[in-house]
């Protein structure tokens, strides 16, 4: 391991796409939603321990969440876990920890990694994220992990590189032409039969130096607000300080901010077998299923002519009947049963809309 290689987990989102199973105090970060008997951003500290010293770890995540975080990983020290006392999107999150980062150690480099993906081939996926790190110290650039893609996925961004021909790509380090987020299917079944497009991990590789750079070039206010915290990181006024700079920062993406912006954006374009698992439906497709189509995890079911629908259920124990559905989600916890079409994810956005506007945040 090289004392000199860090990791940042970012763990603050609510997971809300998950709902009803994901909730605002125990989001899908701090869930075994796969079953597999860790939570994901377990596996996902486990993952990075083999090539990352236990020490050289960061934790960005809601104030709320710190102690699901210890628990979660007891390896690290409390002054490890960065609490944000307000959601402001990646770039925040990130100057914060860059920051922090620099009063340690100003000649880090850093992996930036979300808490909650899959990863299915983790010894290919850690050979990337080392040579992304030696490529990292060696040049002055802001490198993102693209996956080759699948299929036209419309849930993920993605990332053009510049054609094999051209300057700045060699081996799998390719130069970034355009980034797009989120096309319509037309447009994803183009960027497949492309060639040129891979599905955009969201993990960053850089160094301290090259990322300061960048946020001081094209997100100046927000790297003010954080530098002026290097005398008061590490220290008891952290958080009062921490707390003042969220209230002023504005609500913004690192891939917006500053990777759609810079000049030295490169990409490792890899196949290590990827999911961001970001919604129902993407779970779906990651589960085993029956002769049906069915993906059943922790529920005990009778299902009589029921097709290409997910069941999840809190309650191992109950019998879950179902007769008649084809193509839907049912999901039912202590408090909440839902019931509606699988792959049509604004429907469930729409109602956790309605379930908060009707009946408050009990339920969410």
């Amino acid at each position: 391991m090289n004392n000199n290689d860090y990791c940042i987990i970012m763990a603050g989102g609510i997971g809300s796409r998950f709902w009803p199973l994901s909730r605002t105090k125990k989001p899908k970060q701090f869930l075994d939603i796969l079953g597999v008997g860790k939570t994901f951003i377990r596996q996902t500290y486990e993952r990075f321990a083999r090539i990352i010293p236990a020490q050289n770890f960061l934790v960005v995540t809601g104030i709320d969440y710190k102690g699901l975080v210890l628990s979660e990983i007891p390896e690290i020290e409390e002054n490890q876990v960065l609490c944000e006392p307000m959601r402001r999107n990646t770039a925040p999150c990130i100057a914060y920890a860059t920051y922090r980062l620099l009063k340690k150690n100003p000649g880090a480099k850093v992996v930036v990694t979300p808490s909650d993906h899959i990863i299915f081939n983790e010894t290919k996926f850690l050979e990337v994220m080392l040579n992304g790190l030696a490529y990292a110290e060696n040049n002055d650039a802001l490198v993102t992990v693209g996956l080759k893609p699948t299929r036209p996925e419309t849930g993920y961004g993605y990332i053009q590189i510049e054609k094999n021909d051209a300057p700045g790509c060699k081996d799998t380090v390719c130069k970034v032409r355009t980034f797009t987020e989120k096309p319509d299917v037309e447009t994803a079944k183009l960027f497949v039969e492309s060639g040129e497009f891979y599905w955009n991990s969201g993990i960053f590789i850089w160094s301290l130096n090259s990322v300061q750079k960048a946020l001081s070039a094209y997100l100046p206010d927000i790297a003010d607000i954080f530098s002026g915290g290097m005398d008061k990181y590490g220290t008891s006024s952290e958080e009062s300080f921490i707390f003042e700079a969220y209230s002023q920062c504005y609500n913004i993406s690192i891939d917006y901010g500053v990777m759609e912006k810079a000049e030295n954006v490169f990409v490792f374009a890899a196949d290590f077998g990827w999911s961001d698992v970001g919604t129902w439906n993407s779970l779906y497709l990651q589960l085993d299923k029956d002769g049906a189509g069915n993906a059943v995890k922790n529920a005990k079911t009778y299902l009589s002519d029921v097709s290409n629908s997910m069941i999840d259920s809190a309650n191992r124990d109950k019998l879950i009947v179902i007769k008649g559905l084809d193509n839907y989600l049912v999901v039912d916890t202590d408090d909440v049963l839902m019931i509606c079409p699988r792959n049509n994810e604004d429907v469930i956005k729409q109602t956790i809309s309605d379930v908060l506007a009707d009946n408050g945040v009990d339920f969410i």
